[in-house]
């Protein structure tokens, strides 16, 4: 079964880091976009970075400068490194990619930043 297992989140401070980790079962993650979502309390969710398959990189306005989408082909892995959190970065992260016609989406992993 084609799965993403998104981990990494915590509670942090105002300028701390954190990085995601989305990890991929049942098919190559590199031939693939790999997409980072987040979704606050009362918000709908939103798209804050991408990786295509040729390795380019998209990020919202809101995190560029501050965060940085990857992958580690062998470990079949992508992650979001986010350094200078702030309190409004806070919300559940989501990672995502269309496998041939199918959405999939990794299960959410909370990220809270104090001030």
């Amino acid at each position: 079964e084609v799965q993403l297992q998104a981990s990494g989140g915590g509670l942090v401070q105002a300028g701390d880091s954190l990085r995601l980790s989305c990890a991929a079962s049942r098919f190559r993650f590199r031939d693939y976009n790999g997409d980072w979502f987040r979704q606050a309390p009362g918000k709908e969710r939103e798209l804050v970075a991408r990786i295509t398959r040729s390795g380019g990189t998209q990020y919202s306005d809101s995190v560029k400068g501050r965060f940085t989408i990857s992958r580690d082909n062998a470990k079949n892995t992508m992650y979001l490194q986010m350094n200078s959190l702030q309190p409004e970065d806070t919300a559940v992260y989501y990672c995502y990619t269309r496998y041939l016609i199918s959405p999939y989406w990794g299960q959410g992993t909370l990220v809270t930043v104090s001030s």
